[in-house]
Formats: structure tokens, sequence, C-alpha cells
């Protein structure tokens, strides 16, 4: 008896294709919140600067690092984080009248206190001391 692998190929093939048909339409995929807004480059470079901190490099430090930019993930998003950041770095820059653009608004003022309110939580919940 001689089997006709073409033809039972092209059946398999035919029975494929019309069970992978469905006329019940499929859900729509539910959105799926973003778990960060935080780009990489902006992680790393917080872990690298916090390790740096924290006596350098070791597996305690890079994981207690990297569990702290989550942290202050979850309570801040990045557009927050790099306005306050911005702030910091600016405000700490200049004295007197040129830096009072960047030390005294409201905004600044309120965005800084948060990014540090968030480090220093995420810092007590990282880090064991």
């Amino acid at each position: 008896m001689k089997i006709n692998y073409r033809s039972s190929f092209i059946s398999l093939a035919l029975v494929a294709v019309i069970s992978g048909c469905s006329t019940v339409p499929e859900k729509p995929a539910e959105a799926v919140p973003a778990v960060s807004d935080y780009p990489t480059r902006d992680r790393v470079e917080y872990v690298l600067n916090c390790v740096a901190q924290h006596g350098g490099l070791s597996y305690i430090s890079q994981y207690a690092c990297g569990c702290k930019i989550d942290k202050i993930a979850e309570q801040l998003s990045f557009a927050d984080y790099e306005s306050a950041k911005t702030f910091t770095y600016l405000s700490k820059g200049q004295t007197g009248d040129a830096g009072a653009a960047m030390r005294d608004p409201t905004q600044s003022k309120d965005l800084r206190k948060r990014l540090k309110e968030a480090e220093q939580s995420a810092e007590k919940s990282c880090f064991v001391k």
C-alpha cells in the first residue's frame, strides 16, 4: 500500500488553516500600564552614581542602588524626576541672584522636596543597615 504524502500534507494544512480561522472576534488586548517611563540610560547613570557614593562596585551596592531607582520610579514620573534633578543641579551651581531662578520658584522647591523624600524612602527600603 502506497501512502500519498502530498495529499496528506495538503489535507493537514487545510485543516490547520480552517481551524485557525475563528468567527468569534478576539477580545481587545487590555492596556498594560507601563512599568516605568525611565529610560535605561538614566537608570544606569543613577545606579553608577549611587554605587560611587556607597563605596564602589559590589554586588550589594549594585543591587541596592538598582532597587533604589526602582523605588524612586514608583513615586515620581520620569518628567518630575528629571525636572527635580535639573533644579537640584542648577540651584547648587549658582549662588545669589543667578541661582535664584532655579532655587526659589515654588515648582523647584516642591520637586526637589519630592525627590529628596523619594530618595530617603528608597534608601531605607533598599539598603540593609
